[in-house]
């Protein structure tokens, strides 16, 4: 019996996570968690055993592109120029979010305290793959010392939920990333650091 049960569970988690992936691309982050128990034919307790928090459902939902966005910033921590490296990583990081609805919700800062089984799997995944990344750019000068890689999913997230309702949500999403890249004064003298910098 209880293999049955386990067999069950694990289907059951399969069929809310497929549900909940067409629904999260349908509504976003405010996907209905009773629309995903109605659709794959179970109670809402059971979608709420599998994931307790509307986090932990929009983090399963956004796995397959975090370790995406990871594997991406291992690849470019040995690029050739560290600086270019980093933004490409932070272009598709911004390009991911606006794509993949629910994703810059799984990454944004909640509140969360460091140590908390809540802990935010999403942002701690990038920031342990991106950090030898970021930490090769300060090192050369191409970013400042204190920047973070929590800072740069904050800047993602906070572009993408900026954009979000725009009617060319991908076409505004770079437009704001390249200001936030350049900087705000075009009529100051422009040397390759630190206005080219990452702030």
């Amino acid at each position: 019996m209880p293999d049955r049960q386990r067999a069950d569970a694990v289907r059951n988690y399969a069929r809310i996570l497929s549900v909940a992936e067409q629904e999260v691309a349908a509504h976003g982050a405010n996907a209905s968690l009773e629309q995903i128990a109605r659709t794959a034919g179970v109670g809402s307790a059971t979608v709420r055993r599998h994931f307790p928090t509307r986090r932990a459902l929009l983090e399963a939902v956004s796995h397959t592109r975090i370790d995406a966005l990871a594997a991406r910033a291992r690849e470019l921590a040995d690029a050739g120029d560290s600086r270019t490296a980093l933004l490409d990583w932070m272009g598709e990081v911004v390009a991911y979010c606006v794509d993949a609805r629910g994703l810059a919700a799984a990454l944004a800062y909640d509140g969360s305290a460091v140590d908390s089984v809540h802990e935010n799997s999403c942002a701690a995944a990038l920031s342990a793959a991106a950090e030898p990344m970021l930490d090769r750019a300060a090192r050369d000068g191409a970013v400042a010392p204190d920047v973070t890689v929590a800072d740069l999913i904050a800047l993602a997230v906070g572009i993408t939920m900026a954009t979000e309702h725009h009617p060319d949500p991908t076409a505004q999403a770079n437009r704001l990333f390249r200001l936030a890249v350049a900087g705000l004064s075009p009529g100051l003298p422009r040397r390759t650091a630190p206005a080219d910098e990452v702030r």
